[in-house]
């Protein structure tokens, strides 16, 4: 960047499934009744919380007055099966930040074992509850970017990059809930580095760019990687989660008026439980083969793959 010239923020990608997802959930509850209709009543709430936290995450970054390339809402799939849906891919000048962003209800504690603890109130009193590490979800998805960039390499150039990797990736679980208080005072102190709140993004982002004594990118490289991200490794899937809704709906009805049951129907993750649904990879050595995937991804990511003579 010049003496005199303006930082430069890009969007490569800035749409989200999400939304899409809650189009076909306001016109399945539509028709909805019973318990299924409380469920996706309550799936509608949280979505809609969580587009809320994007769009604040993106306001943050494109007001952020400094070189970026920001993919929003990317997907990707390595060769072993492993997938990754990626909230936010941040490139700048020195490091590429993975995001995930959570839109919490209530306040969180982080303890000194590094478990996530929320606290809400309801009726008047107040309930703790533990929820899922998003560190940990955020480190599944920076092993899957690792492992598609890695791909098609030998072992000692794949060590070499593995180095790489750490020091220009970095991941940070962004709180865009602006009343969520955060009580990190025992938390491990590499938790508390990658624990923020939104409104500490973009100096976050800045003063770990001051202090990286890595050289930096120009925004030409920037716009390059961002769209290799785009076009060589994010893949454009259907929305299939919404098929759990639609299956509790057709378990409410008599038997008489159920439609015939489609190949993925009856079968269930043996992890949590949750609807599979037959999907298809795009991309690696198991291109065009079909596999079973869990409704319940990305916090569920089994798959088993589907025989031939289940196939046909």
């Amino acid at each position: 960047m010049g003496l005199f010239s303006k930082p430069e923020v890009v969007i490569a990608k800035e749409s989200s499934n999400a939304k899409e997802y809650l189009r076909q959930l306001e016109e399945l509850a539509e028709k909805a009744t019973g318990e299924n209709a409380k469920k996706i009543a309550k799936e509608i709430a949280v979505v809609k919380a969580g587009i809320i936290g994007e769009d604040n995450i993106l306001f943050e970054l494109k007001n952020s007055g400094m070189d970026m390339v920001v993919l929003h809402d990317l997907y990707i799939e390595s060769v072993s099966g492993a997938s990754a849906q990626i909230d936010f891919l941040v490139l700048t000048p020195k490091i590429n930040f993975v995001l995930e962003c959570k839109n919490l209800f209530g306040n969180i504690e982080i303890n000194s074992k590094g478990d996530f603890i929320r606290t809400i109130r309801c009726g008047g009193r107040y309930y703790k509850e533990g929820i899922y590490s998003p560190i940990t979800q955020n480190q599944r998805h920076l092993q899957v970017l690792n492992e598609c960039r890695n791909e098609n390499h030998g072992k000692v150039m794949a060590a070499l990059r593995n180095h790489w990797f750490s020091n220009f990736f970095k991941g940070l679980v962004v709180l865009s809930n602006p009343k969520t208080i955060i009580n990190d005072q025992d938390a491990p102190q590499e938790v508390k580095k990658q624990v923020i709140r939104a409104d500490q993004l973009v100096e976050t982002i800045k003063r770990m760019n001051r202090e990286s004594s890595e050289l930096k990118s120009s925004m030409k490289d920037l716009k390059e990687d961002g769209e290799y991200y785009l076009n060589k490794m994010h893949i454009e899937k259907p929305i299939t989660y919404i098929e759990k809704f639609k299956q509790e709906e057709l378990e409410d009805q008599p038997a008489a008026e159920r439609p015939a049951p489609a190949p993925s129907e009856g079968k269930y993750c043996p992890k949590c439980g949750k609807p599979l649904v037959m999907r298809e990879a795009r991309r690696g050595t198991h291109i065009g083969e079909k596999f079973w995937g869990c409704t319940g991804f990305p916090q569920c990511h089994f798959i088993k793959k589907i025989v031939k003579t289940e196939n046909k």
